[in-house]
C-alpha cells in the first residue's frame, strides 16, 4: 500500500504492508489504518483510493495482488 502527500507523513512511511482477511474491502482496510494512525481518520471524508490504476469506493472488494494507493484530493495549481 503506497501512501502520497500529508498522508505520507502522517503515517511516517510512503509505503506499507497490511495482512487483511480474505473479503475484506477498502473501509475494513480504513478501519484498520485508522486504529494503527489515528489521526488519518480526520481525512476519511476526503480519501481517494486507488486499486491498480482505477479509483475504487469503499465497497470495493480487496484483490491478493492489489497494489492500494491512498492520497488525498487532487489540489489545482
Amino acid at each position: 500500500m503506497q501512501f502520497f502527500s500529508q498522508l505520507k507523513e502522517i503515517v511516517g512511511t510512503g509505503e506499507t504492508t497490511i495482512d487483511l482477511p480474505g473479503g475484506a474491502t477498502v473501509s475494513d482496510l480504513l478501519a484498520q489504518l485508522y486504529l494503527a494512525h489515528s489521526a488519518l481518520e480526520k481525512w476519511d471524508r476526503n480519501l481517494l483510493v486507488g486499486a491498480g490504476v482505477e479509483f475504487v469506493a469503499r465497497d470495493y472488494l480487496i484483490q491478493p495482488n492489489d497494489q492500494i494507493a491512498i492520497m488525498p484530493p487532487v489540489q489545482g495549481g
